[in-house]
């Protein structure tokens, strides 16, 4: 059994980024990155779809310490995972991941100040603080709806999260089921050789074109060090994009008229738009779907694509008939349906041998757990790039890690705020509200409330008091037992 000072789940962006904060700011501390696969980038080595990309610009998603150097602003999957990879080796951070290591459970012991995790292939290791980065949902499987009639669909059905390597698509009809961001990236990537690809919505999402390439950050690429050019595309993409989420928050129905605009004028058939680009929601009560450079427009409009907006009634032998009676024809059917939300990479917690129900707990910070000693998790911002959020995260950990260490403290323990709030993660979408339960609510004051406002979060939580609600317990007095998990 091996002991680190900081275990860190999870060898994705986020990972990578907790250790690479870790190692600068506490070289002395020990630590290991516990990774189920056995590769290094989470979501960007799990997806292997056609096309598969990010739908936040490089230069909020890229980590502030390393510029981005490639020319897209929308990068592919292959460039991010090759992006981490290379933070990864350049940092020394490699030789510290542990790969085929899928923490099955974290217990706490009270009496030894220490957490005990054992992995699915048998190894146990122990840890002082532990910090899950595995993100918030299951990498096993992807949500797949129980479709009527499956059996007798004569083609093959698959799901983008276990893309099969074996599957020619050439020539073919697809039917991508879905109308969020892996769907409008699936249909006009296949469209470049299928016969033809229809996009099946139950109802429509709010998509929005934007050029795959910064024209100010090329600019100040060219007159400015990479460090200083990338800080200027990343502080304005920042404000770009949260006043716009502000701004449709506190004027969805302009924002709504301006998107249905972008879309309108891109396809040019305003009853298209009507029929098939016209939410019953308002904007950012689910995630914008970013389309670089119009692709899925430029997909409709040629002819290569389409899209259908009904219900699936039952899968036949030739494809999906639908509520309307309609029958589309299909070789291939594409279930872009969603993600099966798991948190903290479904590890099982217990703490003095009483099992953690996360849905139960309060979120403290957004990043650690009401009565759950040395434990925090990163989850990204629903509004903007995951890793402004995650790095937030991580520097608010190694200051709660610096406090403890100056003032001789081996615990810290957030206390039970008086009353719960909103859920953690605030969007209507399906994937979401299926999972509610699973997951830690909010609080009804600070510090248990999460905002999501990174520009009001980069000021306050560098200068964020770590013992607010928190009880500490000094490295020399014995640890008593929790008594607030449940």
């Amino acid at each position: 059994m091996t002991h680190f000072d900081v275990v860190i789940i999870g060898a994705g962006l986020s990972g990578i980024g907790a250790a690479w904060r870790l190692q600068r700011q506490r070289p002395h501390d020990t630590y290991t990155i516990l990774e189920a696969r056995d590769a290094i980038g989470g979501t960007w080595d799990l997806f292997r779809y056609p096309g598969v990309r990010s739908d936040s610009d490089m230069y909020t998603l890229s980590y502030p310490f390393r510029p981005w150097r490639e020319p897209e602003s929308l990068a592919s999957g292959e460039k991010i995972r090759t992006y981490i990879e290379d933070t990864a080796a350049e940092a020394g951070i490699t030789r510290h991941i542990r790969f085929g290591s899928r923490v099955t459970t974290a217990d706490w012991s009270s009496a030894q100040a220490r957490w005990t995790l054992r992995t699915a292939r048998g190894e146990t290791v122990t840890a002082t603080f532990l910090y899950a980065c595995a993100g918030y949902y299951s990498y096993a499987e992807g949500y797949l709806p129980d479709f009527p009639g499956l059996g007798e669909f004569q083609g093959r059905l698959v799901h983008p999260q276990a893309w099969p390597s074996d599957l020619d698509h050439s020539g073919k009809r697809v039917v991508i089921i879905g109308s969020g961001a892996t769907a409008v990236t699936l249909v006009p990537e296949m469209a470049k050789d299928a016969q033809h690809v229809t996009m099946l919505q139950r109802s429509p999402s709010y998509v929005i074109p934007l050029g795959n390439r910064d024209v100010l950050a090329d600019l100040a690429r060219r007159i400015l060090p990479p460090k200083a050019a990338n800080r200027v595309a990343r502080a304005k993409n920042i404000l770009v994009t949260q006043l716009f989420y502000q701004l449709a928050r506190k004027r969805p129905k302009q924002v709504r008229w301006i998107l249905q605009g972008l879309a309108g004028r891109s396809l040019r058939n305003p009853g298209y738009v009507q029929e098939h680009f016209k939410p019953r929601y308002d904007p950012w009560d689910q995630r914008l779907c970013v389309v670089p450079d119009g692709d899925l427009f430029r997909a409709i409009t040629s002819g290569r694509a389409s899209v259908v907006t009904d219900h699936v009634d039952t899968f036949v032998p030739e494809g999906i008939r639908l509520r309307s009676g309609k029958v589309l024809e299909a070789d291939v059917v594409v279930s872009a349906t969603g993600l099966t939300l798991l948190p903290i990479g479904g590890v099982e917690i217990g703490v003095d041998g009483v099992p953690v129900k996360l849905g139960e707990q309060a979120a403290y910070r957004g990043l650690m757990l009401s009565g759950v000693p040395n434990l925090a998790y990163c989850i990204g911002y629903v509004n903007a790039s995951w890793t402004l959020r995650a790095d937030l995260s991580h520097r608010y950990v190694l200051k709660l890690l610096d406090h403890m260490a100056k003032n001789g403290h081996s615990v810290a323990t957030p206390t039970r705020p008086t009353g719960t709030g909103a859920p953690l993660l605030d969007l209507s979408s399906g994937y979401v509200q299926r999972a509610l339960d699973k997951f830690p609510r909010q609080g009804d004051r600070d510090p248990w409330l999460v905002r999501q406002n990174y520009l009001r979060d980069v000021v306050a939580t560098p200068r964020a008091d770590v013992t607010q609600d928190m009880t500490f317990t000094p490295r020399t007095a014995p640890v008593l037992p929790s008594t607030e998990v449940v």
